[in-house]
């Protein structure tokens, strides 16, 4: 990543996280669920694997909501870090869609749709690179995530049976259980070997990975 491109980023990150895009939920069971962190899976057998280290060193888990902007701030970097050490490092991704964004459950339906169809990080992509198009919008996008799944060239009929399944939602409400569990309060919330990071730059994600592949 050139200089410029990486210190544009580090300020929209910084830019996003003062100014309170980042959503944050307070939700009364919160303390209880992050007691029975012990007993919850950072990553379940059915986790969205981005990549596979043949070692599985260091894993990094990702909670995520597609209508962040840190989130979208964050994934170039991400990006980025996967090609660099995508041999070394398993990446993960949960959904963690935050109630405040309208169209944030909508979008992760969509990319579990995609999913069901092995299209799951052509959807994951096409969200972040679409963002400011729907991003913050009070109606539904539900008909453009749609039209996204006509451009993958997905089966358009299993897509809305999909959508519209009980164990679509079902899915995505899972990884959101599970990180209120291990007490995700906002997005995005990374892990780097169970171990929540306290993300303060982007930089540290890397960090993180590098300290824990030096161990």
């Amino acid at each position: 990543m050139k200089t410029t491109t990486k210190i544009n980023l580090l300020v929209a990150f910084i830019f996003v996280v003062i100014f309170g895009v980042v959503a944050v939920i307070y939700m009364g069971s919160l303390g209880n669920a992050a007691a029975e962190a012990g007993r919850t899976p950072i990553v379940r057998e059915d986790s969205h694997h981005l990549t596979v280290a043949e070692n599985e060193k260091v894993t990094v888990v990702e909670f995520l909501d597609f209508e962040c902007e840190s989130c979208a701030a964050v994934y170039p970097t991400v990006e980025e870090l996967r090609e660099r050490y995508g041999d070394q490092v398993t990446f993960v991704v949960r959904y963690f869609p935050i109630p405040s964004h309208k169209n944030a459950e909508n979008a992760a339906l969509a990319v579990e749709a995609a999913a069901q169809q092995g299209q799951f990080e052509a959807m994951y992509s096409r969200m972040y690179e679409t963002q400011p198009q729907w991003g913050e919008q009070q109606e539904s996008q539900a008909s453009l995530f749609r039209s996204y799944a006509e451009q993958l060239g997905l089966d358009m009929t299993a897509y809305d049976a999909d959508i519209a399944h009980p164990d679509t939602r079902q899915r995505v409400q899972q990884d959101m259980d599970d990180g209120l569990a291990l007490g995700v309060s906002g997005t995005p919330t990374f892990f780097i070997n169970d171990e929540k990071l306290d993300l303060t730059t982007i930089d540290d994600i890397e960090q993180a990975i590098q300290a824990a592949l030096a161990e």
